[in-house]
């Protein structure tokens, strides 16, 4: 098995990075979202600390990013959590070794609570965060639309013992 390394994502990183959320997307079990933005409109999104890739050789995996949930100075140390894991790659712990590296940077950068939001179809990914220290908040009902489809979304929460 080729060794997981896990960089600061590059813009250059964004086709592969594109086409693994689009993977995701895919799935229709990752995210409302029903596309990909440009990488200016991502980057823009995404706090620039947090914008990891994992490579296996000269592939990338997989790749994980916090985005902020509020601008509201009181959140300032809240972000939500994006895993993505190429379908190659899955069950290799890419998205493990993502989501740790993720909750080092957090933080190592003031960030006090990680949260995010998965819907119950996921189980990879509810198994990854609990394996990676959170817990479960709630189950948000009807929370939003995909296609016309009303979701609900499992709130898992990781509030840091090192910050806050």
């Amino acid at each position: 098995m080729t060794e997981i390394a896990i960089e600061p994502m590059q813009p250059a990183d964004w086709r592969r990075v594109k086409e693994i959320y689009l993977e995701g997307i895919a799935t229709g079990h990752a995210t409302f979202e029903v596309g990909a933005p440009s990488w200016e409109q991502w980057d823009a999104a995404h706090l620039p600390f947090a914008q990891l890739v994992a490579r296996r050789g000269k592939d990338i995996a997989g790749w994980a990013a916090l985005s902020p949930v509020s601008q509201r100075c009181v959140y300032g140390g809240v972000a939500e959590v994006s895993v993505y894991v190429s379908s190659a790659s899955r069950g290799a712990g890419v998205g493990q070794a993502l989501l740790c590296a993720l909750i080092e940077s957090s933080e190592k950068n003031d960030i006090w609570t990680l949260q995010a939001g998965i819907f119950p179809e996921n189980s990879a990914s509810i198994a990854l965060h609990l394996a990676c220290g959170f817990r479960e908040v709630g189950r948000r009902e009807r929370i939003g639309k995909l296609k016309g489809v009303w979701r609900d979304t499992i709130l898992f929460e990781r509030r840091s013992k090192t910050v806050g």
